[in-house]
């Protein structure tokens, strides 16, 4: 029963603890350098703009998350059907891989202004933006769990008359579900980096676009506390990610485990 919160304890208090020293190192050289508060505020700032501001943060923030979690649950769509498809296919495999490779030499940040040109300033291109940073994780890593699927076993369920679909189902998903969860987890932590790109190129909410307006006038403290929340936003997908993984593949947990 002990071995859980000592694990707990061994994976949070490192990084919790250089995170404080970090945050506390940041404050005393403020207060000691008198560095203004709009070029660098103290962390005791940022926390009174998080307060004194928690409403309009607060709303900012709901938009983010909306746009961050359609955008990622399109991209696992998207992503699975694509790998499916190139798994089970030469002909999409030798056409469509090497353009979701390439896609990754595009700047999505030249993108995105276009994006506005075609689809206004609502919802759609944030979530588009979402989609182009997440996919490509998901994509590939997808691929390969597809791939890895136990051959022996692919033989025996065609053998006994199994189709394509049934296939499918029972080897090469289980078999890519930890591939597929190890590319959901990166691209939880990019999500949100994807949202705030698409509010800095064009917006009228969300804490992309409280940023830009909080550094226009100087409120760099603000911007700090945009900075925190939409680490947060991309912390809990990353957890919801990871609880999913516990949820599915509870074996994974135990042997990682077993090797510390």
């Amino acid at each position: 029963m002990s071995a859980h919160p000592q694990g707990w304890r061994r994976g949070w208090l490192p990084p919790a603890a250089l995170l404080l020293a970090g945050v506390a190192l940041w404050e005393a050289l403020v207060q000691i350098t008198q560095t203004p508060r709009w070029f660098l505020p103290a962390p005791s700032a940022v926390a009174a703009a998080l307060g004194e501001n928690w409403r309009l943060l607060a709303r900012h923030t709901l938009v983010t998350a909306e746009e961050t979690l359609l955008g990622f649950a399109l991209a696992c769509l998207l992503g699975v059907a694509v790998a499916t498809a190139i798994a089970f296919s030469r002909l999409v495999e030798r056409t469509i891989y090497p353009l979701v490779v390439a896609s990754q030499a595009v700047p999505i940040i030249a993108v995105a202004p276009l994006l506005l040109v075609w689809f206004g300033y609502d919802l759609t291109p944030k979530v588009i933006v979402v989609v182009l940073f997440c996919f490509f994780p998901i994509t590939v890593n997808t691929v390969d769990g597809l791939r890895a699927a136990d051959r022996a076993a692919v033989d025996l369920l065609r053998s006994m008359g199994a189709g394509p679909g049934q296939v499918w189902r029972l080897v090469r998903l289980p078999s890519a579900l930890p591939y597929l969860i190890s590319g959901a987890r990166v691209a939880a932590a990019v999500s949100v980096v994807g949202a705030l790109v698409g509010e800095w190129v064009g917006s009228a909410a969300g804490l992309g676009y409280f940023m830009i307006r909080s550094a226009s006038q100087f409120l760099t403290d603000r911007v700090f506390a945009a900075v925190v929340l939409s680490a947060l936003l991309g912390l809990v997908l990353f957890g919801a990610v990871s609880l999913l993984e516990r949820l599915l593949l509870p074996w994974q947990r135990l042997e990682r485990r077993e090797r510390t």
